[in-house]
């Protein structure tokens, strides 16, 4: 693992070097993980198509601007990139939805279009899984009143009571839980939305 994340870290720096095959080797070794990544959220050949392509213009031009600085971290950088531009592709086209134009039209065949609800429930999901990623760095006392309060429903006196603190603590490691997620989600320019 650490062996391939140091090569895309020298061919990262070849390619911002002037080395145009670096970056063609990149995509070379990673396409079929984000390829799968994106056709796994939007069920469309051509589409994941399009959004890989997009995804790998947005990488080059971070990297001609020398804007990238992600440690070695390449993948999962451009993970993010594609995730983006999936959420982008669900909220471009759920604006509009849409039907067949004739006689009989039912404005309820419209609210209930299964496949908006899919793509929204798929949405839903990554932005859940996130979230969960994202509380797993939380220091270990703020996560336990985190995952008490907002998963397992409990009041901060119950909180209080079964983790042998005073409700003022309790209360204090939540505040400090929600602003470590927010500085978090800020320092990787993360999308939280469905």
């Amino acid at each position: 693992m650490k062996q391939s994340t140091s090569s895309d870290a020298l061919l990262v720096s070849a390619y911002m070097n002037g080395n145009e095959s670096a970056l063609s080797e990149l995509i070379t070794r990673h396409k079929q993980r984000i390829y799968s990544f994106i056709y796994s959220k939007v069920f469309d050949r051509d589409v994941a198509e399009d959004i890989f392509q997009d995804t790998f213009i947005k990488v080059i031009r971070t990297l001609k601007r020398g804007a990238y600085n992600e440690e070695g971290k390449f993948l999962p950088w451009v993970m993010r990139i594609a995730h983006n531009l999936v959420i982008d592709y669900f909220r471009k086209n759920n604006r509009m939805p849409k039907f067949e134009n004739n006689d009989d039209f039912n404005i309820f065949s419209v609210l209930s279009d299964s496949s908006l609800n899919i793509e929204k429930q798929i949405i839903k999901g990554q932005v859940e899984d996130d979230v969960r990623r994202l509380i797993q760095e939380l220091p270990e006392d703020q996560k336990e009143v985190l995952i008490m309060r907002i998963y397992k429903d409990m009041s901060f006196k119950e909180i209080s009571e079964q983790t042998g603190v005073s409700i003022n603590t309790a209360l204090g490691r939540m505040r400090y839980a929600l602003i470590n997620l927010r500085k978090v989600i800020e320092k990787h320019n993360i999308i939280l939305t469905n």
